[in-house]
């Protein structure tokens, strides 16, 4: 009877045992599941913190980039004399990054950066193609000098229409007490304006606390500067202009009429005859200076070029000569302005065509001539005029073709004008040339008109007073006075001459106060007067060309320190290095 007992208790333990060892293994199983599980939640999270720092990696490699760019006198020349990329290391991540010119539109550089972060089995790749940012108004400083080491706040004032971006740099300490833009009255802005200087001073006051209700459209500040005050970086894009330029349209004027103050200068005529835009170019004119020393009388100042922290009176426009001789022996000649037109390479990679001519010199563009054939004073085509010294605006210049509504040019309007000065861009006085001057009238003037005795005749400009004979120097600009170009003053700023408080009896307008209506864009290196509030002068009237933002001008002249993203030119994408 035993051993039955026996067998079928050791048939329980065997049950139990193999129970147990079942159990066993089931928790085992488990235990290695919820092991491999939490592995996988470990790995999975150092994953995504790999990839987590791989982009903040690539997207840190791209603000590098973005920086370096900005700081850059010209970023053409710099990709032309190095190669522009760099290396940043955070330990558990890093970057590389490149920066290369990838195309142009129309005559504006598309640069491209492709940044790669990495971190760990990760890498995130960001790829950008961007652009400089297309100023409205871009200033150095928004004031004006008032003497050789001085200057003096400027207003924008009512009844002045700014409908184009601005931007002002900081023109002291970014955390100073004292505003860089002042008001007076109620101005409109269109648009945003953009600071250098921080909206708090360095004790927290807040500056602009009595004057942010007029910026409807946003003020921003602490933002990247312009470069127009920086001579390398206008230099080397006038060399590089230069260099570019058909070498029949580089002109360097001799000037030898004898008048006081005698400064050479090319004479420029834009009209259109027969549908084609044309161009007279009058060379070896001599402009008469006029100068006033006493520090109390005009605001016509410009940049000392020995010490670009001083200022210096500089010859404003009297009037000009032109030597007699100038059709026979070649001076004075009519050009096709397709002529000019040139196509510049970099790196193999082209711009769109578009007019060239420099002048090292002065520049009058303008016609008074009556006799001249076609529609005067109008541009039809796509060109930029470069001068190492002043260019003066003697008449209203306007671009050919149709224009909107509001007077701008339209969006598929081909016609456009560049200015770019080393010296100043401003609106002439044509009052300067009147009676006041009976003991200094234009060499080779005579009430007759008998020009025999002399070398050089004096050129009338503007438009001449009524009531007065053909090639008289009763002259006056119209009002308003219009000029549709994009700007840009190194050696001062834009503006109209001897407004002042009394010298050589006024400068001469239509009224008392015109209007100066620019269309296109500005940069200027200190703000240029305009107008004296209810004095003389004009008050602005300025517009934005938005055509400007599509390359359409030749020449590469922009001068921001800002670069932005293109439409849709934002790329990132990620890849594992298994």
């Amino acid at each position: 009877m035993s051993k039955p007992w026996q067998h079928r208790k050791a048939q329980k333990r065997g049950s139990v045992l193999g129970l147990a060892m079942i159990m066993i293994a089931m928790l085992s199983i488990l235990g290695a599941g919820l092991l491999m599980v939490s592995f996988g939640a470990s790995q999975q999270t150092a994953m995504i913190q790999n990839e987590a720092a791989a982009i903040s990696a690539a997207e840190a490699g791209y603000e590098k980039a973005i920086f370096w760019m900005s700081k850059q006198s010209d970023m053409l020349s710099a990709l032309q004399e190095a190669e522009a990329s760099g290396t940043l290391d955070f330990g558990n991540s890093s970057s590389n990054y490149q920066i290369d010119l990838r195309a142009f539109i129309g005559s504006s550089p598309v640069y491209e950066i492709t940044s790669v972060g990495a971190s760990g089995r990760f890498t995130r790749t960001i790829n950008v193609q961007i652009i400089q940012a297309v100023g409205g108004w871009s200033m150095g400083m928004c004031r004006v000098p008032s003497g050789a080491t001085s200057t003096y706040p400027v207003s924008y004032t009512s009844g002045e229409i700014i409908d184009m971006p601005v931007h002002i740099n900081s023109y002291a300490d970014p955390q100073d007490t004292e505003r860089d833009i002042n008001l007076s009255g109620d101005p409109i802005f269109v648009r945003s304006v953009s600071m250098g200087e921080s909206r708090y001073s360095s004790g927290g006051y807040d500056k602009y606390k009595s004057v942010i209700n007029y910026f409807d459209n946003g003020i921003y500040f602490n933002q990247p500067s312009s470069r127009i005050t920086d001579s390398e970086t206008v230099q080397k894009k006038v060399d590089r202009f230069v260099d570019s330029t058909k070498p029949q349209y580089r002109y360097t004027p001799g000037g030898e009429a004898k008048v006081k103050n005698p400064l050479p200068a090319v004479h420029l005529e834009f009209f259109v005859d027969g549908g084609k835009g044309k161009l007279r170019v009058t060379n070896n004119c001599t402009v008469r200076g006029f100068r006033q020393s006493s520090d109390s009388r005009t605001w016509d100042f410009k940049i000392y070029e020995k010490d670009p922290s001083k200022f210096e009176r500089y010859f404003i426009y009297g009037y000009h000569l032109r030597p007699k001789e100038a059709d026979a022996d070649g001076d004075r000649f009519v050009i096709d302005l397709e002529d000019t037109y040139v196509t510049q390479s970099i790196a193999g990679i082209e711009t769109e065509p578009g007019g060239q001519i420099y002048i090292d010199g002065n520049v009058i563009i303008g016609s008074g001539d009556e006799s001249l054939s076609g529609i005067q004073d109008v541009v039809k085509g796509r060109i930029t005029v470069v001068a190492s010294g002043n260019i003066w605006i003697a008449d209203s210049i306007t671009v050919d073709g149709d224009h909107e509504d509001n007077g701008l040019p339209s969006q598929d309007n081909t016609n456009v004008l560049g200015l770019v000065a080393q010296g100043v861009i401003k609106v002439i006085d044509p009052g300067m040339s009147d009676y006041s001057y009976v003991d200094d009238k234009p060499d080779g003037y005579e009430e007759d008109g008998d020009y025999s005795k002399y070398d050089h005749i004096y050129v009338p400009i503007a438009e001449r007073d009524k009531g007065y004979p053909e090639g008289t120097y009763k002259r006056h600009l119209p009002d308003p006075t219009v000029l549709e170009a994009a700007l840009t003053v190194g050696g001062g700023g834009w503006g109209a001459e001897n407004v002042q408080r009394g010298f050589y009896g006024g400068r001469k307008e239509s009224g008392i106060q015109d209007k100066l209506i620019l269309r296109g864009t500005i940069a200027e290196s200190m703000r240029g007067v305009v107008g004296l509030v209810d004095s003389d002068g004009y008050l602005k009237y300025y517009y934005m060309d938005e055509r400007l933002l599509t390359g359409i001008l030749p020449g590469n002249i922009w001068l921001r320190g800002k670069y932005v993203p293109l439409p849709a030119g934002w790329r990132d994408y990620r890849a594992s290095n298994d």
